[in-house]
């Protein structure tokens, strides 16, 4: 037990339900000023809904908060944030036509006479993008143009014109590349070097070994564990996350190369990517690594036919099919899972069975009839299979958690029986135990005969599933080699510099 001169927020016996459903049970918290303390566990066990209560957004069912020695019991989350609690959420919440200046001031503007105070406003912001080392962004900028990274960072400084005290950081780096997520973890530094309290909300379990000084464990609604991270292996946390031992993170399931099922030669799009060539055969999993903005997700759509082949070509079981649409693409046989799962992968207002079944509706009809009873008992398959947390299949989407949205996407292509899978950031958002299942899950498709290209900023994933791997920079891909011949490193080194390591392979 901390002692009351270092405690910055107590939370204790925190409880809520949502009908018959608990979220929370008897959850305590405990944050202390300048230390960063990760909170972890897997989809749907309560972060969220924790930290709404928090941020004043959900009133709990019973229990008690304290905010440096005072009770605390927000109505709402401006309440929240005049107190000094501030969110980061994971899906950058930003005006994207007003200024960085604006942004930062959104709701927090000084004036007299209902007059702006432009001039304190542009000072206080340049003030607050120093202190978080990131004064090259002008705050005339129009927020919209910035980065990830940089939208990220207007964020923060939101918080800090707040004077916050407690900031939530909700899985920071999920949209971030290697070296924008080095400068946040600086920025995290020098914010407990401040004496600010930060919880940090992560499925990266290497971040949150790196960063946090504590951590508390969620599991069904409860914390289970809370201790020191000197000493606790990402092995341990993971264990204590799903309550049982999980001896393989990255689980290989046999699986045998086949023929070649689809040829990239020289494609390029309108602006990335520029040269794309490969070869990639039934049977294996092939990585594509890279920074962001290098072009991978943009070679990924052009295979698809969301985005058009300006050059090269694209073979598919040996025929040319450069020139083509999504529905063809998925009577080809061909699945894809974006990386923008809100707007692209799925349809948040219609049902789990919906979202599921969409591309492979056939499946489950009869003389142009829908067999609901089959579809039913296939979706309840895969809900149980994924261990999707839901109501059931007639929930919509929209109302999961960001990780079972994840998993909703992520079945549809195994409902499809695709022979083609293209995967953007197939785990992203997504629970430890949940990303081990979709590991196996995907070297089963493979172990099938499936041809797998898979997109991933995770770089132990690559290095952990896949057969070969590939790198994209400025557009260009280097050369599929076996997966013997990289490591992270090298990765790094090919996708800043676009030379590949001095190892023998091919594409074939």
């Amino acid at each position: 037990m901390m002692n009351d001169e270092t405690r910055l927020l107590r939370m204790e016996g925190i409880s809520k339900r949502y009908g018959k459903t608990p979220a929370l049970e008897g959850v305590t918290f405990e944050l202390r000023r300048g230390e960063v303390h990760a909170l972890v566990g897997e989809n749907g066990v309560g972060k969220s809904t924790l930290m709404k209560v928090l941020s004043g957004a959900t009133r709990p069912d019973s229990g008690t908060m304290e905010l440096d020695g005072s009770p605390y019991a927000p109505g709402g989350p401006r309440e929240a944030l005049s107190r000094g609690v501030a969110m980061i959420y994971q899906e950058v919440m930003i005006a994207p036509h007003l200024t960085v200046e604006a942004n930062v001031n959104l709701g927090q503007e000084t004036g007299r006479f209902g007059i702006v105070r432009r001039g304190v406003h542009a000072s206080r912001v340049r003030r607050v993008l120093e202190l978080l080392d990131h004064g090259e962004i002008d705050p005339r900028e129009r927020a919209g143009r910035l980065n990830p990274a940089g939208r990220q960072i207007v964020e923060i400084a939101r918080a800090l014109v707040s004077d916050a005290r407690v900031l939530v950081f909700d899985e920071p780096t999920s949209s971030l590349n290697d070296r924008d997520s080095e400068r946040l973890f600086s920025v995290i530094s020098r914010l407990r070097s401040e004496g600010l309290g930060i919880v940090y909300i992560s499925h990266f379990l290497n971040e949150v070994s790196r960063v946090a000084d504590r951590y508390t464990v969620l599991r069904d609604g409860r914390s289970v564990a809370t201790g020191t991270m000197e000493g606790v292996s990402t092995q341990r946390l993971a264990s204590l996350m799903v309550g049982r031992a999980l001896t393989e993170l990255f689980p290989r399931v046999a699986h045998e190369r086949g023929e070649v099922i689809l040829k990239l030669e020289g494609v390029g799009g309108r602006r990335r990517p520029i040269a794309a060539s490969l070869e990639a055969h039934r049977g294996e999993i092939v990585g594509i690594a890279g920074l962001v903005g290098a072009g991978r997700t943009e070679l990924i759509r052009a295979i698809y036919g969301l985005d058009e082949v300006r050059r090269g070509s694209v073979r598919i079981r040996g025929l040319d099919s450069t020139r083509t649409n999504p529905s063809i693409r998925i009577a080809q046989g061909m699945g894809m899972l974006s990386e923008d799962r809100k707007g692209e992968g799925l349809a948040l207002g219609r049902s789990i069975a919906d979202n599921l079944t969409y591309p492979a509706m056939a499946k489950h009809a009869r003389l142009g009839v829908l067999d609901l009873r089959s579809r039913r008992r296939e979706v309840e398959g895969w809900i149980d299979r994924f261990r999707i947390k839901c109501r059931g299949g007639s929930e919509p989407v929209g109302r999961l958690s960001g990780g079972n949205q994840q998993k909703v996407a992520i079945a549809r292509l195994f409902h499809q029986d695709a022979d083609i899978f293209l995967l953007d950031e197939p785990t992203r958002g997504v629970d430890i135990a949940s990303k081990v299942e979709i590991y196996r899950l995907i070297g089963e498709a493979a172990a099938r005969g499936s041809c797998v290209l898979m997109v991933s900023s995770y770089l132990p994933e690559l290095l952990g599933i896949c057969d070969r791997i590939a790198v994209m920079s400025r557009g260009m891909l280097s050369q599929a080699l076996p997966v013997e011949s990289w490591s992270e490193s090298r990765i790094m080194e090919t996708a800043t510099s676009g030379e590949p390591p001095a190892t023998e392979g091919s594409d074939g």
